[in-house]
């Protein structure tokens, strides 16, 4: 059986494409794992290419630097996180954003690697010259502005009160999340990550809908 010339070279281009996009996906988790154990700066490209069982010259065909790289993998964390969140087209607003962080950080206690991943570049990312730096500023920023968002949205339908401090409930939910996050790498055995966080949403849920 013969196959038209376009057929075979569709077919071609569609095995490197496959080949390829395995290969990136690869080198992503040997990224997000060697970083999330010993930081972006003590990351080599030589080593994540062993770990990613590739050259290091096809790893950098992909990700032309150690920045590119790190930016690839905070970009894929991200789009799983946002997927999770949103991947149906909405946005929770009000508590639902809330109890939406406790399904996110309860999906997040099963990949210690990528919780372990953000604690590291977090911290090292608040330094001006850090290449995640702008990363991690977007991060905080996007973060706040949602929960205030879904605060003000809660607030407009009557379902959190007029009184509640927005600025203050959306800055304190994500400075325990990343608190907690810390303590738990740290310690994963003594923190109870997902109770905690849905302690603190039910908490706030008591202190801050009218009638309560």
């Amino acid at each position: 059986m013969s196959f038209p010339a376009n057929y075979l070279i569709e077919a071609q281009t569609d095995k490197l494409k496959r080949d390829g996009d395995l290969t990136r996906i690869t080198a992503l988790q040997a990224a997000a794992a060697q970083i999330s154990e010993v930081g972006f700066h003590k990351t080599t490209i030589s080593n994540v290419a062993a770990r990613a069982g590739i050259s290091q010259s096809g790893l950098l065909h992909h990700f032309p630097s150690k920045s590119a790289l790190l930016a690839a993998v905070l970009d894929q964390r991200e789009q799983d996180d946002s997927d999770f969140l949103f991947g149906e087209g909405v946005t929770p607003m009000g508590w639902a954003a809330f109890d939406s962080l406790v399904a996110l950080t309860a999906r997040n206690a099963t990949r210690p690697e990528w919780v372990r991943l953000f604690v590291l570049v977090a911290a090292e990312g608040t330094a001006p010259s850090h290449p995640a730096h702008d990363w991690v500023t977007r991060h905080y920023r996007s973060m706040r502005s949602w929960l205030t968002d879904a605060i003000r949205d809660g607030v407009a339908n009557g379902e959190i009160s007029e009184a509640a401090p927005i600025d203050a409930l959306a800055a304190g939910t994500i400075a325990l999340l990343d608190g907690l996050q810390q303590q738990w790498v740290l310690d994963p055995q003594s923190v109870p990550l997902v109770q905690t966080v849905r302690v603190h949403v039910e908490g706030l849920k008591r202190l801050w809908t009218p009638g309560s």
